[in-house]
């Protein structure tokens, strides 16, 4: 059993639980990620940074394996669910696992789709004195890695830095025979699609004859290793953060 991971305890266990301050919540998507990586990609990547952090003080929640992703409709095998369906479970599971104490949380999250559903859950939850959920992409604080390791800052879809820290998770979840194709049409550059700075209703499928944005040829373990480590190393700084501060002030605006 391992005492970090909710799913792996009894309700007795649970209850026995003392010191548990900050929960950590998985979310991202199942979706398409070109010929070369998973369609679980995102909350597989999610639920490894979420499980890599060993404290007492915290506890993984299952992941959610599917977000706010129809913009990727045009590839086989995309899931996706309404966001207003994605919000209320989100919130609807951290108020629940508030209802047993733990009331502040990180949903440490893989699929940026998803960012303004967690936003409004999030508000949601402080708005009613529920809980303090913060939402963390697990990215967020890796561009200057990134442009170290690659030469830019953009993470992309399916690029380099995914295929690097997916193979960091799972060797055997990387199609390496797979990255050339996954190399054709990667777009992400064409200014036609974007006229006059307007942000069409594009789906992925306009912008990416392959599903990719990003270079996933230039990948290396090296890489995963490095854009992992530093990705648990923020979260776990995140967590001291919430820890550090008095639910009540985080609840209350002005009180920070």
């Amino acid at each position: 059993m391992d005492p970090t991971l909710l799913a792996h305890h009894t309700s007795t266990t649970f209850d026995e639980l003392d010191g548990v301050q900050v929960a950590l919540f998985p979310t991202g998507a199942t979706e398409q990620h070109g010929p070369a990586l998973p369609l679980g990609m995102d909350f597989l990547a999610a639920d490894a940074v979420a499980g890599a952090v060993e404290r007492d003080d915290t506890l993984v929640l299952p992941p959610v394996p599917v977000g706010v992703s129809e913009h990727h409709r045009g590839f086989p095998g995309s899931l996706y669910v309404d966001p207003s369906t994605f919000e209320d479970y989100v919130h609807d599971t951290l108020a629940s696992l508030a209802s047993h104490g733990v009331r502040k949380a990180v949903v440490v999250n893989g699929h940026g789709g998803n960012d303004d559903a967690l936003e409004r859950a999030a508000r949601r939850l402080r708005a009613e004195g529920t809980a303090f959920a913060v939402p963390w992409n697990w990215w967020a604080n890796l561009g200057d890695l990134h442009a170290e390791l690659f030469g830019r800052e953009s993470l992309g879809h399916a690029g380099a830095a995914e295929t690097s820290v997916i193979h960091h998770v799972d060797p055997d979840l990387v199609r390496e025979d797979r990255l050339d194709a996954a190399e054709v049409g990667t777009g992400g550059d064409d200014e036609s699609l974007t006229p006059s700075g307007a942000a069409p209703p594009w789906d992925f499928a306009d912008l990416s004859e392959s599903g990719t944005t990003g270079h996933p040829a230039d990948w290396s373990p090296e890489a995963g290793e490095r854009l992992f480590d530093a990705a648990v190393a923020d979260l776990d700084a995140l967590v001291d953060w919430l820890v550090a501060r008095p639910l009540d002030d985080l609840l209350t605006p002005g009180g920070r």
